[in-house]
């Protein structure tokens, strides 16, 4: 089981200094997050996509090459990729980047997001947020399984015989998470392609992901990816921890009173025990943790946010320090010796090598990149006959 930390990108006010950092600061300081997350043990380092105040986090696949260069072990992630938004050849294109510049260290997670204005400016309709999802998520899979692809849709320019460069690594497509709030046609869309679900559990009952998770394993065997125990789920959860419960609470709780999504709702002891926030001692914190596969059944990646809402850089990375030295050791070994027998195991790059590949030795030559031709149409792996000429596709 993977655990790691994912942030929204947010710029905000520290409720106790009253100091807002700049966007200089606030990514300087991601950065840093990033490099102790790994240091700290754990596996997974994820960050969100937002192209609004207060959010940094417009360009998340340069930020997170910026991080591959000066890390070894952690796998590089999205805690929302916009595939509403972005173009899918653009997505196609840079996050096999990405792969190739991380060695493999990475996958994302596709979301619609949550931000109304982003739409128009992007020229898209938000009312058409649904279909648009599962017909972009259609052409980005494409581009990554085929060499060639020909596609015409409702939402953008049609293709033909494009090639999306350059070609995944090893010839073996990221990992995709989909990632839902509250849609079941995005967990019955993971479990169509045999993708991952992600439940980001943060500010809503546990109870309401319980329902898309089951939904999301059952159509997962429906379509023949095996069984629901293979089926690859991850939940999202936010914690805040201090050596005793107290602290913790009398800490934490001038930044969930201030934050833009807690603030003026219920108080903090409501929502800690009706969703996975979880705010306490360390013993507190992890007993909450492994109350979570009650609710959603053994599961392959537990993501936490940290750095929310005016954190200073300062208290996140001491959380850091205490969750790797006094919680994840435990709920790894906890979790490990309650997990049943055929539950799949978290997916990485050399898995997926692995699945594709067998136990070839590994200097077993990989498929030539180079077959696609976006200026003639061609592939010297489909027109082997000299004597047929190249035609341009029609435009």
């Amino acid at each position: 089981m993977q655990f790691g930390i994912f942030t929204v990108g947010d710029v905000t006010r520290d409720p106790v200094s009253g100091i807002t950092p700049s966007e200089a600061e606030r990514i300087r300081n991601a950065v840093a997050i990033a490099k102790k997350a790994e240091d700290a043990g754990f596996d997974v380092y994820a960050t969100g996509e937002h192209h609004n105040s207060p959010f940094y986090t417009s360009a998340p696949t340069t930020f997170l090459a910026y991080i591959a260069a000066q890390t070894e072990k952690i796998v590089l992630s999205t805690s929302t990729t916009l595939i509403t938004t972005n173009d899918p050849v653009r997505i196609a294109e840079e996050y096999s980047m990405l792969q190739h510049l991380s060695g493999g260290r990475m996958d994302l997670m596709l979301g619609r997001g949550n931000t109304a204005p982003v739409y128009p400016w992007f020229g898209k309709d938000i009312r058409e947020s649904l279909p648009l999802a599962l017909e972009n998520y259609n052409l980005l899979h494409k581009l990554w399984h085929n060499d060639v692809v020909d596609f015409e849709g409702r939402y953008r320019t049609p293709l033909q015989g494009f090639t999306s460069t350059p070609r995944p690594l090893d010839d073996v497509p990221p990992f995709v998470w989909h990632g839902s709030i509250r849609t079941p046609e995005i967990a019955e869309q993971a479990a169509y392609y045999g993708d991952g679900f992600f439940a980001n559990g943060i500010f809503w009952p546990m109870r309401h992901f319980q329902k898309l998770i089951e939904l999301y394993r059952r159509r997962f065997e429906h379509y023949g990816h095996g069984t629901q125990k293979q089926a690859i789920v991850g939940v999202g959860s936010q914690l805040f921890v201090r050596p005793n419960s107290q602290d913790a609470m009398n800490e934490f709780r001038p930044y969930f009173d201030s934050s833009p999504v807690y603030g003026g709702g219920p108080d903090l002891e409501t929502v800690s025990e009706a969703t996975p926030l979880f705010v306490g001692s360390p013993q507190q914190v992890i007993d909450r943790i492994m109350e979570l596969p009650e609710y959603f059944g053994d599961y392959q990646r537990q993501m936490f946010l940290v750095d929310h809402g005016g954190l200073p850089v300062k208290t996140v990375l001491e959380q850091l320090d205490i969750i790797g030295e006094q919680i994840l050791p435990v709920v790894r070994k906890e979790m490990a010796a309650r997990r049943a027998d055929g539950v799949a195991e978290a997916p990485t790059h050399g898995e997926l090598v692995h699945k594709k590949y067998g136990d070839k030795p590994a200097r077993q030559p990989r498929p030539n990149a180079n077959r696609g031709d976006n200026v003639t149409g061609t592939s010297p792996y489909q027109d082997s006959d000299p004597a047929k000429p190249a035609v341009m596709p029609a435009l």
